[in-house]
């Protein structure tokens, strides 16, 4: 079989971009660059030394990283897919002859941003960019959370107990290998008569451009209700909060009114204390303007490939939902900027 010539493979570029390429959009919508000094500041006591190959362009290493998220592939299947499909060539910009770098290589870098909590820094930094295109948060803040679910951990009940208990169990410190295959961090969660085991994934996002604003990441034993005050945006233009009957209570009544914000929280019914039909009415309305923040969830799950991660402990769990909710916002910055004629230079 003959080789692809220059002309073949631009041939084929042209073609794929005629099907619609997302990658090659997305690429030509964001300006990567913006990233390169949170990038260059987690990196700095990661240095290799002289011997050896030059180290991968971190801008480059990032942008694998949001491939990743994009299609949630694993490492394995990141290194596979990037010498498989062309598409995913043209978004890293590179060539037949280039080198990809291996899974190893790209959970070394991952892992090295996750415990400078770097990508935080890097999802911060990109909403700055937002505010600069004029995309800046406004007309009130949307709060919800989802469960994010990890690989099962198949342990005792005495296993768990311990853990609970923020203790390690004594046959596992004697077996180095398995207890770093052990999440000691996540938690079970029982949501609507299903066992879940993960964590979850707090989110606020502003009503004008459902764009996530603020999210926390916690076990999925977290109430969502222990969560809003961390997530509030002081800086949404807007003073209205809308979440689910489940953050409503006294303390974040006070909390909210405390920052000078207005209750939009769906009001709770009970066994005994039915809603009233004044109630019931406005609760209508509030489920309506609220329920863009679950496409956020459910853009996560149908078209970056679900929300499922493989991770171990909640520093590297914060990482991969991080770069989730920083993917979505990339994907909805598109979305928005889709008749613009042409990009800030800022």
């Amino acid at each position: 079989m003959a080789q692809p010539g220059f002309f073949d493979l631009d041939n084929r570029y042209e073609s794929i971009s005629k099907l619609g390429d997302p990658l090659e959009v997305l690429d030509r919508s964001i300006q990567w660059e913006t990233f390169r000094p949170v990038l260059a500041k987690a990196l700095r006591k990661f240095k290799k030394s002289n011997a050896g190959r030059k180290p991968y362009d971190s801008v480059f290493m990032f942008k694998i990283l949001v491939l990743q998220s994009l299609y949630n592939l694993s490492d394995d299947q990141t290194e596979f897919q990037i010498k498989d499909r062309l598409s995913f060539m043209r978004f890293l910009d590179l060539d037949f002859e280039d080198s990809v770098p291996d899974a190893k290589t790209l959970w070394l870098f991952r892992d090295t941003l996750a415990n400078k909590r770097a990508i935080d820094k890097l999802f911060k930094k990109f909403n700055r960019y937002l505010d600069r295109e004029g995309l800046i948060a406004r007309q009130g803040q949307l709060i919800d959370a989802s469960l994010v679910p990890v690989p099962a951990q198949r342990n005792t009940r005495e296993e768990n107990t311990r853990i609970k208990q923020g203790e390690t169990p004594e046959d596992w410190k004697k077996q180095p290998h398995k207890l770093r295959q052990k999440d000691t961090d996540a938690r079970w969660v029982k949501k609507n008569g299903q066992s879940y085991y993960g964590y979850k994934n707090h989110v606020n996002a502003d009503r004008k451009h459902k764009l996530i604003r603020t999210f926390d990441v916690t076990p999925a034993s977290v109430h969502d209700s222990q969560v809003l005050e961390q997530i509030l945006d002081s800086n949404n233009t807007g003073k209205q909060v809308w979440a689910d009957s489940a953050y409503r209570s006294e303390e974040i009544d006070q909390t909210l009114k405390k920052r000078g914000l207005k209750n939009e929280i769906k009001y709770k019914g009970y066994r005994h204390a039915p809603l009233s039909q004044a109630k019931q009415e406005i609760n209508k309305k509030r489920s309506s303007i609220r329920a863009p923040v679950e496409h956020i969830f459910g853009f996560q799950k149908n078209s970056l490939g679900g929300k499922f991660i493989r991770t171990v402990g909640s520093i590297r769990a914060r990482a991969k939902i991080g770069l989730m909710n920083l993917a979505y916002n990339m994907k909805r910055y598109v979305y928005l900027t889709k008749n613009k004629p042409e990009l800030s230079t800022a």
